[in-house]
């Protein structure tokens, strides 16, 4: 199981959409450098970008990402070292973990972040990989570094 890094910075970002969208779910796409150029253990997640929950139904219950959206997002990543690694996406007023449906429409590799989010705010965020063998969702380690000194000096500008 490979570990996922997550900027704080990064992660209100997904915490911001979450909250936005409530009570409906949000959704959208974790950026990694390419497999073939990171090579690591862990897998350090770089950008994320925002994608419409296009869900015909109940969206407080459901997501769906258009194929669309996300083809045209790889042909933008193409060459640039950097590729779509996973997908995160909200439970309103759920638990942060994958729930059937989730496990059901995932795909092996990817790393999926799924936020707990109230009406009061987002009290935990999960990550998760499919296990190929057996279809069923496993805990990945999350980790959120500190910023350091050095790098909370550079936010600020």
């Amino acid at each position: 199981m490979k570990s996922v890094v997550l900027s704080p910075q990064l992660l209100a970002e997904i915490e911001a959409h979450g909250r936005a969208t409530y009570p409906d779910e949000c959704c959208g796409v974790l950026i990694a450098a390419s497999p073939e150029v990171d090579g690591s253990d862990a897998r350090t997640i770089e950008a994320v970008e925002r994608a419409g929950n296009e869900f015909e139904g109940e969206r407080r219950r459901r997501f769906l990402i258009r194929p669309e959206e996300l083809r045209d997002l790889e042909r933008r990543l193409e060459g640039s070292g950097h590729s779509v690694v996973g997908f995160y996406h909200s439970h309103p007023d759920h638990p942060a973990r994958p729930s059937q449906f989730d496990q059901e429409h995932a795909w092996p590799w990817y790393t999926y972040l799924v936020m707990s989010v109230t009406a009061s705010g987002v009290p935990a965020v999960g990550a998760f990989e499919l296990d190929p063998d057996t279809a069923t969702f496993r805990e990945a380690l999350l980790s959120v570094p500190e910023p350091t000194p050095q790098t909370a000096a550079v936010a600020r500008g």
